[in-house]
């Protein structure tokens, strides 16, 4: 039966779209916990540049990840619109610092082009396709590249 393989083929997936900078990105909103409005971060010392420091978060520390400095964009100064997208990566829960949120979208699988073959090493690691929506281009982040796997074994 081939019942299964069209489904496959036409199953449509959410993505929360999100602004950095003067350019957007989208993850997929089953990775998404909540969406918070920025809330200061107390600093770790020693952390990498692109963690921001952490907050509390109904009684949990959360580590927040400065976007803009992670993918080599500049520290992100955040505004009353700058929101903290609270996901989950390598069985962490972390904040994403943002510049804002802009959309959720429902997008099939066959509407992502990969990732152009012209982009560098670094954009490869952290977009891992791009999708064409109402004539603007939303690259994908990969999550599993946005906090190394050794900082779940460090903590």
């Amino acid at each position: 039966m081939q019942v299964n393989e069209p489904a496959v083929k036409t199953a449509n997936s959410e993505f929360v779209a999100f602004r950095v900078g003067a350019q957007e990105f989208c993850i997929d909103i089953m990775c998404v916990r909540e969406i918070r409005g920025w809330t200061p971060a107390t600093p770790l010392p020693h952390a990498p540049a692109y963690v921001r420091g952490v907050i509390n978060l109904r009684g949990a520390v959360l580590p927040i990840v400065d976007l803009a400095m992670r993918f080599g964009l500049g520290l992100t100064e955040p505004t009353p619109r700058s929101v903290i997208i609270v996901v989950h990566i390598h069985q962490q829960i972390v904040g994403l610092l943002v510049d804002a949120v802009s959309d959720i979208l429902t997008s099939s699988a066959a509407s992502m082009h990969p990732t152009p073959d012209i982009a560098s090493e670094m954009a490869k690691m952290f977009v891992k396709g791009v999708y064409a929506v109402d004539g603007r281009m939303i690259s994908i982040v990969a999550l599993d590249s946005v906090l190394p796997i050794y900082a779940k074994a460090a903590a």
